[in-house]
């Protein structure tokens, strides 16, 4: 047995016994079937659920197979659905019929099965993707009958016209007031007004002339059919100018006046579609632009917030500057004062020390006893010399930090004091630290010599301290239009996130006790300030600490 996938069909037959014998044998093949008696059966299904495949009889009682095939054709959701069109007939005309109607394929009653179910997969394997999944009733638009409002003075007329219209598959509503006419109309359902007229009562053409304003002016919107004697001569006219749509004569034939009201509700459906894809569209534009000004206005919200971030992280940037700058003022006043404090007792004591150190000199010892006191109490005198000098290198670096900024604005060589630096820290530099030179920026900068001889010194020395062992120091120069950067990394321990605040403070220092003075980076910081620019703290390549400072090329002398 083939495959059929599972596959949901919905067979409209009118015959019980053809109906079953299809139903067991589509059964038998793995269909899922469905099965509907009549077009008006087969459209309330289709608002419920859609099937895979549409099996239609070609003639059926009330609306037919191909009428219902264009309703199908009609409606957004199923204008894809696969249709076969079954018949008993073998006439040429009954195909191009069933086929014009919009049925994908047409097939005999009489042919063989198993040509029916290659029809079927042939009709299944060419739907779209994505077609599959459409049973849920909410997602496309319901079918309905077409309610028509008959308005009729002749009963045996009304009687003939009314059952006609329900075979038809028509809701037909007979009223005979005007009142009533117009509370039905109110509710905005009916399709189709079909009045008769007669030139012997104007009222039929007041109350036509009614209806159209109504339709016109309320929420109506239906089609007026007039009902007359013929379509030539005065009740032609006075019809259409009292708005009638179409006049259809009394006098028709069945199918012909069927025909006729046929054509009208085809017509009014198609504009009723119509209007629900205009105001679909409309709707999707709507959602669009609205999707669009969110989403413009959702950019311009991130970006004012970057930019707001950004202007607090220039703000916070800047704000510590200013507290730095003003701490490294007020310090720098504090230790000018203490250099200038100790400076002259320092000066006091060193004179004195020379001319004790001369005189003790001098003393020729009597024996052998004073001549050992003689020389303990000359390397005294030279100890406490050398603490003497080392207090008074103290203060001149005191002095130094306290007048950063009158320095005097030259143009120097950067690269050719660079490697000064390095030479004259060269016995510090170990076997095992490489020195790299990337000297990439421009030779020559306008700066205080300051900016060289002290701060690249400081940070470099630093670097070297702090690596044990093998490791590796680069040093950097680039600029651009604006500034010229010198930046020193290392590969040794690194500094820590919490202290990057802290290591330009005045005697802060992390080494051990007697080795650093904390002035190094503290002179270095406010060397760089004084040429307006900056010195900043990081992580280098190799994990170490990474100085970058950067300077206007631009200075003023």
């Amino acid at each position: 047995m083939t495959t059929a996938d599972h596959h949901s069909l919905l067979l409209v037959e009118d015959s019980d016994t053809q109906a079953l014998q299809l139903q067991l044998m589509l059964e038998a093949q793995g269909f899922h079937v469905a099965r509907a008696g009549s077009a008006e059966d087969a459209l309330d299904q289709l608002n419920r659920t859609l099937p895979d495949l549409l099996i239609v009889d070609y003639r059926l009682p009330g609306m037919n197979g191909d009428e219902l095939v264009r309703r199908v054709r009609l409606n957004n959701s199923t204008r894809a659905l696969p249709v076969l069109m079954l018949t008993e007939e073998s006439a040429r005309d009954v195909e191009r019929q069933g086929l014009d109607s919009g049925a994908n394929a047409y097939i005999p009653k009489s042919e063989d099965n198993a040509l029916l179910v290659v029809r079927l997969h042939a009709l299944l394997r060419s739907r779209r993707k994505g077609d599959d999944d459409s049973g849920d009733a909410q997602r496309h638009s319901a079918f309905r009958r077409a309610e028509i409002l008959l308005i009729e003075d002749s009963p045996t007329y009304r009687l003939f016209l009314a059952d006609l219209l329900a075979s038809e598959g028509y809701g037909v509503h007979v009223l005979d007031n005007v009142e009533a006419c117009e509370a039905r109309l109110a509710r905005g359902d009916i399709d189709c007004v079909a009045i008769g007229l007669d030139i012997g009562r104007p009222e039929s053409f007041a109350l036509c002339r009614r209806l159209d304003h109504i339709r016109n002016d309320g929420p109506g919107n239906f089609e007026i059919i007039g009902l007359g004697g013929d379509e030539r001569g005065e009740l032609l006219i006075r019809g259409f100018a009292a708005g009638v749509d179409d006049m259809v004569p009394k006098s028709s034939e069945r199918d012909t006046l069927l025909a006729r009201v046929r054509a009208v509700i085809r017509r009014k459906f198609m504009r009723d579609e119509d209007q629900q894809i205009a105001a679909s569209n409309r709707k999707r534009e709507l959602a669009l632009a609205q999707a669009q000004a969110e989403a413009a206005s959702a950019e311009a919200l991130s970006r004012a917030n970057n930019e707001l971030a950004d202007a607090n992280r220039r703000l916070q940037k800047t704000q510590a500057q200013l507290v730095q700058a003003a701490k490294m003022a007020s310090l720098g006043e504090l230790v000018a004062g203490i250099a200038h404090e100790i400076n002259n007792p320092l000066a006091f004591i060193l004179a004195h020390q020379t001319t004790v150190s001369r005189l003790v000199s001098a003393i020729e010892p009597c024996n052998e006893d004073d001549g050992q006191k003689l020389e303990r109490a000359r390397t005294r005198l030279e100890a406490i010399r050398t603490g003497l000098v080392r207090i008074q290198d103290l203060v001149l670096k005191l002095r130094s930090f306290s007048r950063l900024d009158e320095g005097e604005i030259t143009t120097i060589d950067v690269h050719e004091g660079l490697n000064g630096v390095i030479a004259l820290l060269g016995h510090k530099l170990k076997d095992e630290i490489v020195l790299e030179r990337r000297f990439n920026g421009p030779a020559t900068l306008q700066c205080s010599p300051a900016l060289i001889n002290q701060v690249a010194m400081n940070i470099l020395s630093n670097a070297i301290d702090e690596i044990e062992g093998k490791g590796r120091i680069i040093i950097e120069t680039d600029a651009d239009d604006e500034d010229y950067r010198i930046t020193i990394s290392d590969s040794g321990p690194g500094i820590p996130q919490e202290l990057h605040e802290r290591i330009f403070e005045p005697f802060f220092t992390t080494k051990a006790v007697g080795v650093g003075t904390g002035l190094g980076l503290a002179i270095s910081y406010s060397v760089v300030q004084s040429h307006g620019g900056s010195l900043e703290v990081g992580n280098g390549p190799d994990g170490g600490a990474r100085f970058a400072i950067s300077i206007p090329r631009t200075m003023s002398a």
